[in-house]
């Protein structure tokens, strides 16, 4: 992309973004994280997407919104990529699979099932959907410098939110039920809605890709003991810290 073309759905050209990029899904938390930056300014919003651009130990770093789902986020990121973009951290939520794990707690994913419908239309479903090794590395040591419970592992990545929480009511529950007690079989530890298109398209790209997830609920957990109470954590601190603190790493490193 030549000169200052604007991407059609961000709106953004070459010069507005850095090489570097936060992605959460959920536009309301773009200020949170960008005031984790220097000199942090509101660059566009248009649709699902809120761009936001500032500084990282002197490095140019932004922050935008995917919105919810594949879709969404792969439109996100091609744009991102053809303005000079080439690494890209998800920061997002999940609710739990693992039972073991504690609302509150991170999930760091070391690769997605692909459930989602996006990434079909990149590549086959048997090319697998795997982050940056070098972005999870960096992601982990984060985590484990800030005190931050953590898991690492594999996530699940469905494009539908009620065929989740509510699969009996849907003409395939059959299906649903018995893929997600395979999921549980098989030990994954959350389930989301965009990593796995995100590494898809990443890999295609050749660009770098990772997430970090804060678990919202685990009602895995909570199937255990009928008894206890649901909790529910919304608190992104953790995650979007551990993102910073990676990414300045990773700053260095890079210089």
């Amino acid at each position: 992309m030549e000169g200052k073309e604007v991407m059609h759905h961000i709106k953004c050209s070459k010069g507005d973004v850095g090489r570097y990029v936060l992605l959460p899904g959920d536009p309301g938390r773009v200020e949170k994280i960008a005031a984790y930056l220097d000199r942090a300014e509101h660059v566009q919003t248009n649709r699902e997407y809120v761009v936001y651009s500032g500084y990282l130990d002197g490095e140019r770093v932004s922050v935008m919104s995917t919105g919810m789902g594949g879709p969404s986020a792969a439109i996100g990121m091609e744009e991102l990529a053809m303005i000079g973009a080439d690494t890209f951290i998800r920061i997002g939520t999940c609710g739990g699979i693992d039972p073991t794990l504690n609302p509150g707690s991170l999930i760091i994913p070391t690769g997605a099932i692909r459930k989602d419908g996006t990434g079909k239309e990149y590549v086959p479903v048997e090319y697998p959907a795997v982050p940056s090794y070098q972005l999870v590395s960096q992601l982990e040591a984060a985590a484990e410098k800030l005190g931050h419970e953590h898991a690492l592992g594999v996530v699940e990545c469905k494009d539908s939110y009620y065929g989740q929480h509510d699969p009996q009511r849907m003409p395939v529950h059959q299906e649903l039920l018995e893929k997600w007690d395979a999921w549980k079989m098989a030990g994954a530890l959350g389930s989301e809605m965009e990593s796995s298109t995100l590494f898809i398209v990443a890999s295609v790209l050749r660009v770098r890709c990772a997430t970090v997830l804060l678990l919202c609920r685990n009602r895995e957990r909570e199937a255990l003991d009928p008894n206890a109470e649901a909790v529910t954590c919304w608190d992104t601190a953790p995650a979007i810290e551990t993102a910073i603190e990676a990414l300045r790493c990773l700053i260095r490193k890079d210089c």
